[in-house]
């Protein structure tokens, strides 16, 4: 064989490689497009994933808040109801303590009525005890700073014994109701 049919088929074989090769190549490229295309839709579905995780899990937090939030003021409701269902009840009871108050200021000590007030004294402590009980306290500022939050001013007068605004006389005491104002005391208060 001469070198020239040596040569030929020598050729067509480094000519049938590159041909496979380059086809390979070309093969390889589609490959590797397709799989950039797929990694980026992975990573798109991926951070959909992710924002659709963090939103469940902010949804979730505001849920739990807001059970929470329902929890306490339902509890808050709850116990408000407990330290003043009484009020009503309270606000009926003032004028029977105001009565029994007014008629031992009124009363005049003879021999008598000396039983008749000892027993409207012990009623009116007993009735006082026992209203203590459930949260209800008078409020008898004589000698105190007015206080509006407490107080209602019936008039104001001229006094040299007591510096201005201060209560000199009550007419009528207040209550309170587990610190919540039942009724206002109204008071007398000096001008100074």
């Amino acid at each position: 064989m001469s070198n020239e049919h040596k040569q030929a088929p020598q050729d067509q074989v480094e000519e049938l490689v590159e041909t496979q090769a380059s086809e390979g190549e070309a093969a390889l490229v589609d490959e590797l497009t397709q799989a950039n295309f797929r990694i980026e839709e992975l990573e798109q579905a991926l951070a959909q994933a992710h924002s659709a995780a963090k939103e469940e899990k902010d949804a979730a937090l505001r849920a739990v808040a807001e059970m929470e939030n329902t929890r306490r003021r339902a509890a808050m409701d709850v116990e408000k109801a407990h330290k003043f269902a009484l009020e009503k009840f309270a606000n009926e009871l003032l004028p029977v303590i105001d009565n029994m108050e007014r008629a031992l200021v009124s009363s005049v000590e003879d021999d008598a009525d000396k039983a008749v007030i000892e027993g409207v004294e012990l009623t009116l402590k007993t009735l006082m005890t026992a209203v203590a009980k459930f949260g209800i306290i008078p409020v008898d500022p004589v000698g105190e700073a007015f206080n509006p939050d407490q107080h209602q001013a019936i008039g104001m007068q001229p006094s040299s014994e007591h510096p201005a605004n201060t209560v000199m006389l009550v007419m009528q005491k207040g209550y309170l109701l587990n610190d919540r104002l039942l009724r206002p005391a109204m008071v007398m208060v000096s001008q100074g």
